[in-house]
């Protein structure tokens, strides 16, 4: 229903036609066709320890900084993890860092 026109960015869902660079970029310089500028450049994630759920804040606050409606900028962002980025991370991320469960001292 409320889906872009184009392809979008694989890591945060921006349509690729908003990118001001055309997009990211591979290690070789060409242009990505799955990335955009501000998630990928030189064949590197600029931010490569994000998580999904940090991410899907991340363009939450950025939807809403361009005055997007709440409801609009919860329902683009909650698509984030849906994108090839994310994709069967959840399950390495949650066992890559602990729990505030092990973090507690023991007695």
């Amino acid at each position: 229903m409320f889906r872009p026109k184009g392809p979008v960015c694989q890591s945060c869902g921006m349509p690729l036609s908003k990118d001001p660079l055309g997009g990211g970029t591979n290690a070789d310089g060409s242009l990505s066709s799955e990335y955009c500028s501000h998630c990928y450049r030189k064949g590197v994630f600029t931010q490569p320890n994000i998580t999904a759920q940090e991410m899907t804040a991340l363009v939450e606050g950025k939807l809403r900084s361009m005055h997007f409606p709440g409801f609009l900028a919860r329902r683009f962002a909650k698509e984030v993890p849906t994108l090839r980025r994310w994709r069967n991370k959840g399950a390495t991320q949650n066992l890559a860092r602990p729990s505030s469960r092990d973090l507690q001292p023991r007695a």
